[in-house]
């Protein structure tokens, strides 16, 4: 069974008794929802939160598939929520208006200098310094100015 949303998934669950679903972590925690653990590929339980998910995106190796298109669900190491996920923005290597290109990486960049603190208030996880500046030395030099 399927619902629009957070709000269309979480109303099913709250009418199906015995059901489980898949909401967004920060509709959880402002909507004061019960969650449970999952056992991740090491064989812990463990809760969701800032800090499995950020285990998650730590220990992905974003750079073994074309684009950083990778999957983040089931990846290894003893702290990490099995199913996590990432949002991605998509850019032409060769954009038709190169200006607009730089301010959306200026953008980008001002973000991963300035919003650690608002993504942890939105319930968010920034991306680990090393892939902060992965993608300013891997991805960012391939887009042509």
């Amino acid at each position: 069974m399927g619902g629009k949303g957070n709000e269309g998934v979480a109303a099913n669950v709250n009418r199906v008794k015995g059901s489980i679903g898949y909401v967004e972590y920060a509709y959880v925690k402002k909507n004061n929802m019960n969650y449970m653990k999952l056992q991740n590929k090491a064989g812990n339980f463990v809760d969701p939160d800032d800090i499995t998910f950020a285990a998650a995106a730590a220990g992905a190796d974003w750079f073994s598939v074309p684009g950083m298109g990778l999957s983040i669900v089931n990846q290894g190491g003893k702290d990490t929520w099995p199913v996590t996920t990432a949002s991605f923005i998509i850019m032409y290597k060769d954009p038709a208006d190169k200006k607009a290109s730089q301010e959306v990486i200026k953008f980008f960049d001002w973000s991963f200098k300035n919003g650690k603190k608002l993504s942890e208030e939105l319930d968010y996880v920034h991306l680990p310094d090393k892939l902060q500046n992965d993608i300013r030395t891997k991805v960012w030099s391939q887009i042509k100015h």
